[in-house]
């Protein structure tokens, strides 16, 4: 059953609170009769709309205490759509109102049918500015799979962003475990060949001797064994993007028939002379240090020259700052559902240590970490003890206040504050050192969701 929608009816007439109280039954109708009640009903409530009579006590003639309270609501819950309510000779300050922020006013005598239209188109509003900016966040944050809180990955993000839609050849640099396929599959998805196929090959998984079939395919009778022709991997990419996984691992031997292939996008199967045409995008990744493995021969500098027209170089979870803690929190919640565990969160601790540890592994390490963790818990709450992490390899903790931070490290501190209280709203307010409906505007302002 679907809950009632909040108005909160801020009026200091007892005989109006109970016709008002009683015309709005379609609301879940809060009465407040002064300012102070107003705003512990606010706080408590967390109404879309208000009703706020500008005359209020300790004097109903002057519409200054009126004022105040709108200019209080407005502080700790912006987006709140207000109604002023004045009186018949009072249209002055009605407009007054209206200039700091409130969303429209009536005048009294109180026609509850016009009100009631006014109150209605308010709600509506607030809907609509609620589907608009989830529409606006998805269209934002276009890289599904990626969660990019900090600011290397955010500029990380709109590199992609622009690489994508080219047909560019992209190498990306990282360390083992930093989620370079993620990133590859990011950049087809977001190009318009992403209803064409992804094919990945890792060359550092497949013996040299097998590699070449594997990329090129072969023809019936071309070794013992080729029964038939098959094709390559290269070729079941056509039209989409081809990804060769740590390509500093491919043997000397295939690199100049794979520099032939860059150059001219024609391939030849192993025992073959036809030159078939591929179109792919290629996308390229290693962890190996191409540069130095030049200078030792075991890279041709030709191909590193073909595959780096633009390099995106991946940061290591631990220069992620942030990252880490929503990263777990992501992990944890899909681990939970795929182990049918009933796992909440984890304790401020274990948050902790999530957040400074080092993780040499990367994301890579961090999701072995929070697999096993979830499997094994007795508790709802994971502990820094379910982790099984090094305590020594932890650094300083992080201050975590939001008054010190300034707007580019809010989204973080709030993340933070929300993995730390296990998505408990009131306790990350208070770990912030803000009120609750402070917390839920800049959850509307980041398009944050609990």
């Amino acid at each position: 059953m679907e809950s009632k929608k909040v108005l909160l009816i801020v009026e200091d007439d007892l005989g109006l609170q109970k016709q008002l109280k009683w015309s709005f039954e379609n609301y879940q109708t809060i009465i407040a009769g002064d300012r102070e009640e107003a705003i512990t009903a606010l706080r408590r409530f967390m109404p879309s709309v208000v009703t706020l009579d500008l005359g209020l006590p300790p004097d109903p003639t002057n519409a200054s205490e009126g004022l105040a309270t709108l200019k209080e609501i407005l502080h700790l819950a912006p987006d709140t759509k207000v109604i002023v309510v004045t009186g018949n000779d009072d249209r002055e300050n009605a407009i007054k109102a209206v200039a700091l922020g409130a969303y429209d006013f009536y005048q009294k005598p109180v026609d509850l049918d016009i009100l009631n239209l006014i109150i209605d188109r308010a709600f509506q509003l607030e809907q609509l500015e609620k589907e608009n900016l989830i529409l606006n966040k998805n269209i934002e944050e276009p890289l599904k799979g990626i969660i990019a809180t900090s600011k290397p990955m955010q500029k990380l993000s709109k590199m992609i962003e622009k690489i994508a839609p080219t047909n560019v050849t992209t190498l990306l640099l990282g360390e083992s475990g930093t989620g370079k396929e993620v990133l590859a599959k990011a950049i087809h998805n977001l190009s318009d060949r992403s209803k064409k196929p992804f094919i990945a090959v890792n060359c550092a998984a497949i013996p040299d001797n097998l590699l070449e079939s594997e990329l090129f395919g072969y023809e019936k009778g071309a070794f013992t064994g080729a029964a038939k022709q098959t094709k390559g991997k290269i070729e079941y990419a056509q039209g989409g993007t081809f990804f060769l996984d740590e390509i500093g691992d491919l043997p000397l031997s295939l690199q100049a028939k794979l520099l032939r292939f860059i150059q001219e996008r024609t391939i030849e199967r192993l025992g073959g002379r036809e030159e078939i045409p591929v179109d792919v995008r290629i996308i390229c990744a290693t962890h190996q240090n191409i540069k130095q493995q030049i200078t030792e021969g075991a890279f041709r500098e030709d191909l590193y020259y073909r595959i780096n027209e633009i390099i995106v170089d991946i940061p290591p979870l631990r220069d992620r700052e942030g990252d880490a803690i929503v990263i777990a929190t992501a992990l944890l919640k899909r681990f939970s559902e795929e182990n049918n565990k009933n796992i909440k969160g984890f304790s401020q601790e274990a948050s902790q240590l999530i957040e400074n540890y080092s993780w040499p592994g990367n994301i890579r390490q961090l999701e072995n970490v929070i697999k096993r963790a979830v499997i094994m818990a007795d508790d709802s709450i994971l502990s820094h003890k379910d982790l099984d992490l090094d305590l020594e390899e932890s650094v300083e903790e992080m201050p975590l206040n939001l008054k010190k931070v300034r707007e580019l490290a809010e989204t973080l501190a709030i993340r933070r504050a929300l993995a730390y209280s296990n998505n408990h709203v009131s306790n990350a307010a208070k770990l912030l050192g803000v009120t609750r409906p402070t917390l839920y505007a800049l959850f509307s302002k980041y398009g944050i969701e609990v």
